[in-house]
């Protein structure tokens, strides 16, 4: 049968697939009443950041690569078989039989890793904040040098103090603040821009995992 042939053609392409790279093709929409998490307060980064670059990605990609028995591996499976057409409770219930049968894990163990991989994302995105807001000068670096954007706001100060006292160097310093002014705004809109590619790759792995996640305890817990 069709079927037959797609899921072990599906099944084949999972198992088979080096290490580190991504199934080809998105996953299919496990059930029309999956939630989806919620975009992630992303209405005030800059315009026109849509797409997160590729360096945000593989470091996501790199945080969800597991051991191959992880809810990472499973959601490698159930897209590797939606690509055969299935959806729903079948799709998950058929890819947890094959996942199951393969590594031995078992759904409690599943979901738990579900959990354990949805905290790392958290962890990784709050000590990314935390290294954004350093640079931005909103915060003292707790180690290390401080970044540019500190340094270049620290100059700042020191040149606008430096034009109010000296006025035989007006001229020059006040140059040299425009100046540093420009860097600091270039770095600062970096910095942004950063952040938003950061923030984009982040939560479309968070609303896949917990979609992932809340479909399989939906079509898999017993009541």
């Amino acid at each position: 049968m069709a079927i037959l042939d797609n899921l072990a053609k599906a099944a084949k392409d999972f198992f088979v697939e080096p290490d580190g790279e991504a199934p080809a093709g998105p996953a299919a929409a496990p059930a029309p009443a999956v939630p989806v998490a919620p975009a992630l307060a992303l209405g005030s980064l800059p315009a026109g950041a849509t797409q997160p670059e590729q360096r945000h990605l593989d470091h996501i990609a790199g945080l969800l690569a597991g051991d191959g028995r992880d809810f990472g591996a499973f959601t490698k499976m159930v897209k590797s078989l939606a690509a055969s057409g299935l959806s729903g409770p079948l799709l998950y219930q058929t890819a947890f039989n094959a996942f199951a049968a393969v590594t031995g894990t078992d759904l409690a163990s599943l979901l738990t890793s579900a959990n354990d991989l949805t905290q790392k994302l958290a962890d990784d995105r709050a000590k990314v904040q935390a290294r954004h807001r350093e640079k931005m000068g909103e915060a003292v670096p707790l180690q290390g040098p401080p970044g540019a954007l500190a340094k270049l706001r620290e100059q700042e100060a020191q040149l606008q103090q430096a034009v109010a006292s000296l006025s035989q160097q007006l001229h020059d310093k006040s140059q040299q603040l425009q100046e540093t002014q420009q860097q600091l705004q270039q770095e600062s809109a970096k910095t942004q821009a950063a952040l938003a590619s950061y923030e984009l790759a982040h939560a479309a792995a968070v609303a896949e995992l917990q979609a992932h996640q809340q479909a399989t305890k939906s079509f898999l817990l017993k009541n």
